[in-house]
């Protein structure tokens, strides 16, 4: 029901591998340190402006800009063509893919962006994968831990799934759309072109090509 090839064009990251015997997408999440520590290889071949923080297990990409102010601690894997603006805050294992934009006040943790993902002004992406030129609007947050602490369940519909995982954002399609200051739960979906209004609060799954908007309660949506 959750297949990665469901939400994601695999062939649009240079890391599709990580979604090898993957059944449910969220599976994805807990390799994504192992793969950096198995295939990262560090370099620096983008332009920096001023004095970034880069950590030393960090690759960055050709024609990737790096601007003053920004930090990637890493490990991180950035991409060719990337903007990461002033202010961007990339925490550990992240892989950016190719023409992404990461920027101001935006943090990022665990997380996979595929090519062509934007994220550019005060988004929080925590244990999240983002579908190919899917874009967050400013203030979007993908909420990844439950107030109690426990295990995160994927609600669709009247059917649970647990995920088995204690951190776990989203799942953004490809081309997927979210409005100015939505706020995702943890474990919520969205399919490919999928689109939120500004300012809803989402928990659950949003279907392909779905519009959300609040007040819509636990994953009910509106419109096509």
């Amino acid at each position: 029901m959750f297949s990665p090839s469901d939400y994601f064009d695999l062939t649009a990251t240079a890391h599709a591998s990580l979604f090898d015997g993957v059944v449910q997408a969220w599976e994805v999440l807990p390799r994504i340190g192992a793969y950096l520590e198995r295939h990262l290889k560090p370099a620096n071949h983008g332009k920096m402006v001023g004095s970034p923080h880069i950590g030393p297990l960090v690759f960055i990409g050709k024609g990737t800009v790096v601007e003053p102010g920004a930090c990637i601690l890493g490990p991180a894997w950035i991409g060719e063509n990337c903007h990461i603006r002033h202010g961007a805050y990339i925490r550990e294992n992240v892989i950016v893919g190719d023409g992404c934009v990461v920027g101001n006040s935006t943090e990022v943790k665990n997380s996979l962006l595929f090519n062509g993902v934007q994220a550019p002004h005060y988004n929080y992406v925590g244990d999240s994968v983002l579908g190919t030129k899917s874009h967050l609007g400013a203030g979007v947050i993908l909420s990844n831990f439950r107030l109690d602490g426990k295990t995160i369940t994927v609600h669709a519909g009247r059917q649970r799934f647990p995920t088995d995982l204690r951190k776990f954002g989203a799942l953004i399609g490809d081309h997927a759309e979210i409005g100015c200051n939505s706020v995702l739960n943890p474990g919520s979906i969205l399919g490919r072109r999928a689109r939120m209004y500004p300012g809803t609060v989402w928990q659950g799954c949003l279907s392909e090509g779905q519009t959300a908007m609040m007040p819509q309660p636990f994953g009910k949506a509106a419109g096509a």
